[in-house]
């Protein structure tokens, strides 16, 4: 995930939350609104509840790993909000739910 394709204002995330479609699992919950831009956006969310800053910086890794790894369809903003149950989680358990529910919203591209 470049730094161009990432939500870095607080009115981004919130206009996300506020009017975005909800996709959820018990690892991940995933918020998505369409904007039209050339490229989509994303963002990652992970509460203290999930552990302490070591677990969740590397929870950050792994989440921007799959998603760089993803091919996505131009024009999303996508919030991705990790559960505390994430934090027990390896690469392959977030790479399949994050893959689900990129399938489930219409977002990954067709390859």
């Amino acid at each position: 995930m470049k730094w161009s394709q990432s939500l870095t204002k607080k009115a981004q995330y919130a206009s996300v939350y506020q009017q975005g479609k909800v996709w959820a699992s018990g690892l991940v919950v995933m918020k998505a609104l369409p904007t039209g831009l050339s490229l989509s956006r994303c963002g990652i969310s992970v509460t203290k509840k999930v552990g302490n800053a070591v677990n969740r910086n590397r929870l950050k890794r792994l989440l921007r790993e799959i998603i760089r790894m993803k091919s996505l369809r131009p024009g999303w903003d996508i919030v991705f909000i990790l559960r505390p149950a994430a934090a027990d989680a390896d690469y392959h358990q977030l790479d399949k739910t994050i893959s689900r529910l990129l399938v489930q919203a219409q977002i990954v591209e067709n390859s």
